[in-house]
């Protein structure tokens, strides 16, 4: 049967549950937009081509699977470089198609050519894998092979690009395609390691789990929820991990930032680690809070990549395999005789439910600007129970840390890279993956949402139900108080601030969507709930104290301890 190579290429994303696609339309792409469209795809046509690598990241997030987006040749896969280097060490499994000239124009020695730079070469240090679709007939071994790629083993963007004749060629392929599962869910560990790490579950008398990115973005939370609950021990967040397990959130604390998730740490004899890579956010499980108790205290971890495992710190027993197929043999082999929950366990739940309780009263109020304590407190007691929540920014993800008064099943910001802006992007792609049928708020701060801004018109455009939170103190908060603790209070803040007649409210309103802007705390909430009922995507702009906003960050310290370039 003969097809067009942009139609194969469709079938292939197709047996594996893709069905979305970002990118900007370009003549090479055409037919490729055209055809998925009348496929039924959801196909999203952003403005930037950063902002369709960061939306596909959202989507692949919130289904589990690989995701694809696209850039035009030259200037377009070059607007995806940022995206892609992000997807990289987010371990995000994004496919991004780039298109290029056809391989006469590259073998020629000519100079002048227009929209042309040797573009694979490039991005090699970037993705797991790099190749050029250059006949018709590689179509479905390149495209396999990414999928491949991208999904086994940790996961991680691949870059692959056709020329623009060869996507318009034919080639012939077998009538049926049957579905090829990229990842190697059946990939586990032995069972003799899976016994010894049951032996010391069963041992340990204050056991934690340590709970990174990768149960979320596998969709795993239920599996790791049984196994919690036969560990009865306290969850532990990685910063980079804060999405909470439904049926887990009063026994799920915040590492480095909640007194009950330091006191567990401290006094664990067990660490079982899930989805995280044990980076510098957790001091690579031996530094700060690790230290007290580290002799005594032995290490599970499950890792796909075997070349990771005992890279940052010893592993008593490393898992080699996928941990939606190891948690539950975990699970399975406790279930007969589960441990008791320690007193000290619902000790750690009181004293938490009471800290953010506290923080919720003493967070200052009252005053105009809104502090930004004040303005976490409320949007995020505003915060839908199925939402989803995103977030961006400096100094406003800071406040959060401390001052959030939410437990969102699904959390999506930018943890490992640092990558701001990736914020409205984010929100635009888990919204697509949900169909638009759960509210999403963006919690962010006036730097990071300017970034892409344009995508506000995206967002009208879809109808997504999204409410955008941003702390406006029309400067970069975090940098300033860079400058004020270098250089001291009335010293020269360079390059931080801009124009106090920014009105991103009045943004949001010319691109489409609900706008309002806040300076009181008490009217916070209510202009949320105006913005999900206006049936439009929605931008809440806060004036902020600039002052407190860049002195008063809580737990600054702790999170400059996350850069541990000291140890060794």
């Amino acid at each position: 049967m003969g097809v067009k190579v942009y139609e194969r290429i469709l079938d292939l994303f197709e047996a594996e549950g893709i069905t979305t696609l970002f990118g900007i339309p370009d003549p090479n792409f055409v037919h490729l937009f055209h055809l998925a469209q009348e496929r039924g795809w959801t196909v999203v046509a952003p403005h930037h081509e950063e902002s369709a690598g960061f939306m596909a990241e959202a989507v692949s997030r919130m289904t589990g699977k690989a995701a694809v987006c696209i850039g035009t040749l030259g200037p377009g896969v070059a607007n995806l470089a940022g995206a892609m280097m992000c997807a990289k060490v987010e371990n995000s499994p994004v496919i991004f198609l780039g298109g290029q000239r056809s391989r006469i124009t590259e073998q020629r020695v000519r100079r002048g050519r227009i929209q042309f730079v040797k573009q694979s070469g490039l991005f090699e240090p970037s993705v797991k894998y790099a190749a050029s679709i250059e006949y018709a007939d590689q179509t479905d071994e390149i495209i396999r092979e990414g999928l491949r790629k991208a999904l086994s083993g940790t996961p991680g963007p691949v870059y692959i690009e056709y020329p623009s004749h060869v996507i318009q060629e034919e080639l012939d392929v077998p009538a049926a395609l049957p579905p090829n599962r990229y990842r190697l869910i059946g990939q586990t560990a032995g069972p003799d390691l899976v016994a010894e790490a049951v032996a010391l579950i069963r041992a340990a008398k204050q056991p934690i789990l340590l709970a990174g990115h990768g149960i979320h973005t596998s969709r795993a939370g239920q599996a790791v929820r049984a196994l919690a609950e036969v560990m009865a021990c306290p969850v532990i967040q990685t910063s980079g991990g804060t999405s909470y397990i439904e049926g887990l959130e009063d026994r799920t604390f915040p590492y480095g930032f909640s007194p009950s998730a330091v006191e567990a740490v401290v006094t664990s004899d067990l660490c079982l680690a899930i989805g995280t890579e044990l980076g510098e956010p957790v001091h690579y499980g031996r530094g700060r809070h690790w230290v007290q108790g580290e002799d005594a205290r032995r290490w599970i971890m499950i890792e796909q990549d075997p070349t990771a495992i005992g890279v940052n710190r010893p592993i008593d027993v490393p898992l080699v395999g996928d941990l939606r197929a190891i948690v539950p043999q975990l699970t399975a082999a406790l279930k007969d005789s589960p441990r008791t929950p320690t007193a000290e366990l619902a000790g750690w739940i009181e004293q938490d439910a009471a800290r953010l309780a506290e923080l919720a009263v003493s967070a200052p109020s009252g005053t105009s600007p809104v502090h930004p304590a004040r303005l976490i407190v409320e949007a995020t007691q505003a915060f839908p129970p199925d939402g989803i929540m995103v977030r961006d920014g400096g100094a406003t993800t800071i406040f959060g840390w401390t001052y959030s008064q939410a437990k969102p099943h699904d959390v999506i910001w930018n943890q490992n890279f640092g990558h701001l802006g990736t914020g409205l992007p984010y929100a635009v792609g888990a919204s697509v993956a949900q169909g638009g049928t759960r509210p999403v708020m963006l919690v962010t701060g006036d730097s990071s949402f300017q970034f892409h801004i344009a995508e506000l018109e995206t967002a009208a455009r879809l109808n997504l139900p999204l409410v955008c939170v941003v702390a406006v103190d029309y400067a970069w908060g975090l940098e300033v108080g860079v400058y004020k603790r270098t250089f001291g209070q009335g010293s020269l803040e360079t390059g931080v601030h801009w124009s106090t007649a920014t009105r991103l409210d009045q943004v949001a309103e010319g691109f489409g969507c609900y706008g309002e802007y806040v300076e009181r705390d008490e009217d916070i909430a209510p202009a949320i709930k105006r913005a999900y009922a206006s049936g439009k995507p929605g931008v809440i702009h806060v004036a902020v104290d600039p002052k407190a906003n860049s002195e008063e960050m809580p737990s600054y310290d702790e999170f400059r301890t996350w850069y541990a370039e000291g140890m060794q």
